[in-house]
């Protein structure tokens, strides 16, 4: 062992303070004192904090050093070589620790008040050597929270085995979660070492591979931040490189190998549909915006790793993920982009052309009829939490696509909105009228919503509406930064004649996504901008006043 890693004298345990915090930080000196400071707040159950600097070379093991002068609960463990990823100095933490639990933090991410506490209440109660809790990501700098995985932390709940609950797989982060130490080292469970992204993946199997009983609880127990401005991003945000997709897909093969040769078939199923309905999802909403070697590569990938699944773990993703997964099994390259792109997004849009197949079922396209459409109408007992539509409930749904052509003019704005059949499938359901609901993004508030009723077209494959939208509200409501453009997100409910309601997304489509100077009785101009989004969903961006449009025109003339 390093000399500098040799283990430093521990704290004296105490009923309440059982708790290592294992925080690890490299380059991070302007997050890590947040980060220490937000474990050593959570009062007596947390007996120390254990702070590993990866060889940080911008000042980062120097700010721990200070801070551990003041503080007699830290602990600071210096590497002498930077191990290249988080598995390693993590495991140095876990070695060092002296707690009877541990609790994993980065450096620039938080624990929120009483985080520790609601862990270590219930590992106790149930004797529970897993606990784990709710996480959100917090967007920064709007501080806009996205809960993680909400569907596994709705209320508290004890599994006596992650076998009986194979949902568990979907929440891969090692963060959120309480350890008992003494299972971890009993069961020869630890993180990847060296370079190896990714790393909380494997370390997750390994622990659910254990079968140990499992402690949830609802409180919100970790701060994810994500910073998509900052000059490094992140291991997950870094995706421009195709060798991120390769090492998620690696640390995937090696999930499903812990699981497999565990004995837990079940969970190991469970991780491989849990690929299909987020992973590949994610990547293909982004592959659209790549270069076409990036492209090429990511299809042989994707294709070489789908090719090992199951039909069973196929047919047990959502229909939009098992559908995209099929298109790239069956084509050697990359094709149909846009429709993927549209099919990955949350909700899934699913693109004309819509042929049918030999034997008269819904197929993806004349030269691909072994890509059945199966499944269109939502399968009975599938949890849709995570495919939720800002401000409508959840419910299910097809892959409906509805264009919006925005129209701006001097009157206000306006929404021609079209919603395209689908194999019959939207005109047996009998679409009657539409909602269309804004939500402020860097914080989820509502703004108005808007209805309008929906008229076939003369050859009944599509219905329209046009929409009116009143800007203003958008710019006076609480927190509202008039001077900023304001980014608006947009979403949809159809409401049919059968009872049933639909949420969908808006697909961008017309000449009106520019930006517009709109005259105001109230704020003298109005400056709105609609824009498609990177899967190719409408958003908007309203801003106030003469002195936000000075701004905009200052930017333009300095670049």
């Amino acid at each position: 062992m390093n000399e500098a890693l040799e283990p430093q004298p521990g704290p004296t345990l105490t009923p309440t303070a059982q708790v290592s915090v294992v925080v690890i930080a490299f380059n991070d000196a302007g997050h890590v004192a947040d980060a220490v400071r937000s474990a050593l707040a959570q009062g007596d159950a947390v007996a120390e904090v254990v702070a590993v600097d990866d060889a940080s070379t911008d000042g980062t093991g120097a700010a721990l050093d200070a801070l551990a002068r003041s503080e007699p609960r830290l602990r600071v463990l210096h590497r002498g070589e930077n191990s290249g990823g988080c598995g390693s100095p993590r495991n140095d933490g876990v070695r060092a620790a002296a707690g009877r639990f541990v609790m994993f933090l980065d450096s620039d991410d938080v624990l929120p008040p009483g985080a520790v506490p609601a862990l270590l209440a219930a590992a106790q109660k149930h004797e529970a050597p897993v606990t784990a809790g709710a996480c959100v990501r917090r967007e920064l700098p709007a501080r806009r929270d996205v809960p993680w995985q909400p569907g596994l932390y709705r209320e508290p709940t004890v599994h006596d085995s992650p076998d009986a609950a194979p949902q568990l797989v979907r929440d891969t982060l090692c963060v959120n979660k309480l350890y008992d130490r003494a299972f971890l080292i009993d069961h020869g469970i630890a993180f990847p070492e060296g370079r190896y992204h990714y790393e909380d993946f494997v370390f997750t199997a390994r622990v659910l591979a254990a079968a140990p009983k499992i402690a949830t609880v609802p409180d919100t127990v970790y701060v994810w931040h994500v910073r998509r401005a900052a000059a490094k991003q992140s291991i997950s945000l870094d995706r421009k490189d195709v060798a991120n997709w390769r090492q998620r897909i690696e640390a995937h093969r090696t999930v499903l190998r812990t699981l497999r040769d565990a004995g837990r078939d079940g969970l190991a199923r469970a991780a491989a549909t849990k690929f299909l309905d987020h992973d590949l999802r994610m990547y293909v909403r982004e592959l659209h915006t790549r270069g076409a070697d990036y492209q090429g590569e990511w299809w042989r990938l994707t294709r070489e790793h789908l090719a090992s699944f199951e039909e069973a773990e196929l047919r047990a993703a959502h229909a939009p993920a098992r559908w995209l997964a099929r298109v790239v099994l069956a084509s050697s390259a990359p094709r149909d982009l846009d429709r993927l792109t549209q099919l990955a997004a949350r909700p899934g849009r699913l693109l004309p052309p819509y042929p049918t197949g030999p034997d008269g079922g819904p197929v993806w396209s004349t030269d691909l009829p072994q890509v059945r459409l199966d499944g269109l109408v939502a399968e009975d007992g599938v949890d849709a939490a995570d495919e939720d539509v800002p401000g409508f409930d959840a419910s299910p749904r097809l892959p409906v696509t509805v264009d919006a052509d925005p129209v701006l003019g001097a009157s206000g704005g306006l929404l021609r909105l079209r919603v395209h059949d689908l194999y019959g499938t939207v005109a047996a359901a009998g679409p009657v009228s539409v909602e269309v609901a804004l939500h402020r993004r860097r914080d989820g508030r509502p703004g108005p919503v808007y209805t309008a009723t929906l008229t076939p077209a003369a050859d009944g494959t599509a219905w329209t509406a046009s929409v009116g939208l009143d800007l203003a509200p958008l710019i006076e409501l609480p927190g509202a930064r008039p001077a900023d453009p304001e980014p608006w997100d947009l979403s949809a409910r159809l409401t049919c004649t059968d009872g049933t309601t639909t949420g969908v997304g808006l697909r961008a489509v017309g000449n009106g996504l520019t930006r517009r100077v709109l005259p105001s009785r109230r704020h003298v101009v109005l400056l709105a901008q609609p824009y498609a989004t990177t899967g190719g969903a409408l958003s908007l961006r309203v801003a106030s006043g003469p002195r936000s449009v000075w701004r905009i025109a200052a930017r333009k003339l300095h670049r």
